[in-house]
């Protein structure tokens, strides 16, 4: 890294909290690396070597059964951090769904970092009691909610984190996914044909416009939540 001051996800990121000398001493440690979709990062139950700054992209956090059957248990965006900190073993597999750019840090350096740093810390533990509540959102919205209520769930999640991103009609309530039904199907464990219906009677019901397979517009807010429950 050469100017963490010029950094797009900056203000976002965890290392927000740094003063510029500390975040000049961190850019040192750092590292920008390209991955493209479908490369994994970081394997399930492997050491986990590096923690990572998500720069641009989305990628996966993905956990298997013994008998190789996946469930994806997060999504992470542009600012999120992945990685383990002061743990030695990663607990899932961290795997690009779009091509992605991260700064990279050595795991051990960076804990020595953050040791010297409590603002650091502190930014990363409350990181952590976030994705605890998403974690536990997850529980509910895999377990118990039908496929209705999981397909709006997931749209008011995606409008929060992609709003106006990439959508040609930025004074409306839309956003474009940037992966394919496909791949929200997988997310949500459903079949890319129950996705499809969910998304197809929501534009029939006028809660939803379409204008592209990416493309999405909430028309009726207030209908989606209600949907989502």
């Amino acid at each position: 890294m050469t100017d963490c001051a010029t950094c797009v996800v900056r203000n976002r990121a965890i290392c927000a909290s740094l003063n510029p000398a500390e975040l000049a001493a961190l850019g040192k440690m750092g590292r920008k690396q390209k991955v493209r979709a479908g490369q994994t990062l970081l394997w399930e139950g492997d050491g986990a070597p590096v923690v990572a700054n998500v720069l641009e992209g989305v990628l996966k956090l993905v956990v298997s059964t013994a008998d190789g059957r996946e469930q994806i248990v997060g999504v992470v965006f542009a600012s999120d951090f992945i990685g383990r900190p002061f743990g030695k073993e990663s607990p899932y597999s961290v795997t690009a769904m779009t091509d992605a750019e991260l700064c990279i840090f050595n795991r051990n350096n960076f804990d020595e970092f953050a040791s010297s740093h409590p603002d650091l810390q502190q930014k990363l533990l409350r990181r952590t009691l976030d994705e605890l509540d998403r974690a536990r959102h997850w529980m509910m919205l895999l377990g118990r909610k039908s496929a209705s209520e999981k397909v709006a769930s997931f749209l008011l999640e995606m409008s929060e984190r992609l709003s106006g991103q990439g959508c040609q009609s930025r004074a409306r309530d839309g956003f474009e996914l940037p992966f394919g039904r496909q791949q929200i199907a997988d997310i949500l464990g459903l079949t890319i044909e129950t996705t499809s219906r969910q998304l197809t009677k929501m534009r029939a019901d006028g809660v939803v416009d379409l204008p592209s397979r990416r493309e999405i517009v909430i028309n009726d807010r207030t209908a989606m939540e209600d949907m989502a429950g």
